[in-house]
């Protein structure tokens, strides 16, 4: 019996290849690859239609939305299909291009594929969908630690594969949603539709919506829970838009649809409105031939969040409140600073007038009395005054060199384990080092960081909010890397070399060698391999300057075995890169392959790279002591004087 389920479940499920290299069947003969054009002012249909892979990565990486339609309601993958480009159609489901089957846009791409190879595609990625990015990967876990919520996916799941349907959906599976995380971090409101839980947060829900923010303003300000009745309103429409709202992806069964068109459209989610109203448009026209025992409830529709404008993705609607966080926490700062300054000076000038009894006495000097008495309650600042009334539902704050950041603890517990098992160990906020202080009838925790400056603080707040990062500093990137390894925020560190190596295309040589040092030591695959690539190619311009040298003195000599590597390939924090060792070793075979050695004389090249390398190392040990002799008659100079 348990071998049967095994042979069932795995007819069920399409195997994805290794490298999905192999992918024709055997009754289809191997056929040369089709001929490609070069569209290099192309937009993104064109490159796709003529397989031009070189310009779809340039448009990709510019940001050009990859389920985007054009003019004839196709996609960018309806034509790389449609002319056989299997590199073409690959690039694009790895962006995030959405290939289900029982979708218009899907169903296009299965009908109009030129030969078994695209077809196959296509079902192997229709079976694994384009992972989350680690922001909704990290609120999608947070959203199913909700016990109701896990077990309602949980139900739609088995209910889907009974039918060999298969969910755009995958369980969490990072140890902390459990119980420990359920109790610390439960969602903190309830919607009963039809009797039905939907547990969610907040602060992603003002977030996400500008008609839950009014309604936590006023109805629901002091509501724990909500119940629902009203007969156009379903659970499954709803359950879908909250997940939405964590994950930026919606996953919603077609018979659910025109639901989800009214949620949208109280809810002010005019882009996502908009696109759900025109797939159920093509959802009306379109023929399922294939699928005609199939009810509504079976097919599912799947939605990108980056199809949508960009004020209706996630990381904008999270950059919005963390901006408010920002605002509120300086606008309390200003205020408190200057209601201490209005009160300093009122006691000071009543004091004054009270001493002088004619200006007291007068009308004058009574409408000054109270007017520097009342000074300090009253704010003529109507914009910080308005940003402060604001409630961004923050329920811890952090004090870095004396400056305050209001947060969630939510958030950072689900973006940092760090953060994590930090707030589990407050107990309630009992320990002697938690502090409480009171803003809008709320008293928040306060903890102090420290070793750390506001502005890399606010950089790793903008990380965990937003998964991005604006206006960096090159200076400030060392210490990211380091606040990425002590807050367990390894993703960051791809995020800051991404914004670093722009900076270091005008970098100077020592400062090259200073950075493949610190991407050797905190495991930055793409900077270190940056640094190695510009010093392999310029070796000659490299060998000339006093800080390469001096660095070649710090590190192991070249050799293949492991006990000499300056990190393992496992360094805590580091991207998993098995063949990262020694970095000469490295630097060694990219000079090679910059050189352009024939295989028989690889050796022999080896051999004299390492000539070269123990010469500048001979050369900066002699710099250095000639140094040391400079430095020590200069001192022996000084003293005589």
């Amino acid at each position: 019996m348990a071998m049967s389920s095994v042979m069932e479940q795995e007819t069920r499920v399409h195997v994805v290849d290794g490298d999905l290299d192999y992918l024709y069947y055997a009754d289809e003969p191997e056929e040369p690859p089709l001929p490609r054009k070069k569209v290099p002012t192309g937009d993104i249909y064109e490159a796709a239609r003529a397989g031009d892979v070189e310009r779809l990565k340039v448009l990709l990486e510019r940001g050009a939305n990859v389920n985007v339609r054009d003019a004839w309601d196709s996609v960018a993958l309806y034509y790389a299909c449609l002319a056989g480009h299997l590199d073409a159609a690959r690039m694009l489901m790895e962006r995030g291009a959405i290939c289900s089957e029982n979708t218009f846009d899907g169903d296009r791409c299965h009908y109009a594929a030129l030969n078994l190879r695209v077809r196959k595609l296509l079902k192997v990625f229709e079976a694994r969908p384009p992972p989350l990015d680690p922001l909704p990967r990290s609120l999608r876990e947070l959203f199913l630690s909700s016990k109701s919520n896990l077990r309602y996916v949980e139900g739609l799941q088995s209910a889907l594969h009974e039918d060999n349907i298969f969910l755009d959906q995958s369980l969490p599976s990072k140890s902390f949603l459990g119980d420990s995380f359920s109790n610390e971090f439960n969602p903190d409101f309830v919607m009963f539709v039809h009797g039905q839980p939907i547990e969610a947060h907040r602060a992603i829900l003002i977030a996400r919506s500008s008609y839950f923010k009014s309604k936590f303003e006023k109805d629901w300000k002091y509501k724990k829970e909500v119940r629902l009745s009203n007969a156009k309103l379903t659970f499954p429409a709803l359950f879908s838009l909250i997940q939405f709202f964590y994950t930026d992806r919606l996953d919603v069964a077609v018979e659910d649809m025109e639901d989800l068109a009214r949620i949208c459209k109280v809810c002010g989610c005019t882009g996502l409105q908009t696109a759900v109203e025109k797939e159920l448009l093509h959802q009306k026209y379109a023929e399922y031939k294939h699928l005609r025992n199939v009810d509504d409830s079976q097919r599912r529709f799947i939605l990108q969040g980056s199809s949508l404008p960009e004020e209706e993705r996630l990381p904008c609607a999270m950059r919005k409140l963390l901006n408010l966080s920002l605002m509120k926490s300086k606008g309390e700062r200003a205020l408190s600073n200057k209601s201490c300054t209005m009160q300093s000076s009122a006691k000071i000038n009543c004091s004054t007038v009270a001493n002088n009894t004619k200006i007291s006495e007068s009308p004058e000097g009574m409408l000054l009395r109270s007017t520097l008495c009342n000074s300090a309650q009253c704010s003529k600042d109507n914009n910080t005054s308005d940003m402060v009334m604001q409630d961004d539902h923050a329920d811890v704050a952090f004090v870095v060199e004396d400056t305050m950041f209001r947060s969630h603890q939510v958030i950072l517990a689900a973006r940092s384990d760090y953060f994590w098992a930090r707030f589990c160990r407050m107990k309630g906020f009992k320990e002697n080092d938690v502090e409480l202080v009171q803003t809008d009838d709320v008293a928040l925790p306060v903890l102090q960081e420290n070793d750390l400056n506001t502005g890399t603080f606010e950089h790793l707040l903008e990380y965990m909010y937003t998964d991005q990062l604006s206006r960096l500093d090159p200076n400030q990137a060392e210490e990211l890397f380091d606040a990425a390894s002590r807050y367990l925020l390894f993703p960051l560190k791809k995020v800051v070399a991404d914004a670093l190596l722009p900076h270091l295309e005008s970098a100077t040589p020592a400062e090259l060698c200073h950075w493949l040092l610190t991407a050797d030591m905190y495991g930055v695959w793409k900077l270190r391999e940056y640094c190695l690539d510009t010093m392999a190619v310029n070796f000659k311009i490299f060998s000339e300057t006093k800080e390469f040298r001096r660095m070649l003195c710090q590190l192991p000599p070249p050799s293949g075995e492991s006990s000499q590597r300056t990190s393992a390939p496992s360094a805590p924090g580091g991207e998993s890169k098995g063949n990262q060792g020694n970095l000469l070793d490295d630097l060694r075979d990219k000079w090679l392959e910059a050189e352009g050695a024939e295989l028989d004389k690889r050796d022999e090249s080896a051999v004299q790279f390492d000539r070269m390398l123990e010469m500048l190392v001979v050369t900066a040990q002699r710099e250095a002591y000639e140094e040391d002799d400079s430095l020590a008659s200069v001192m022996g100079e000084l003293e005589v004087a």
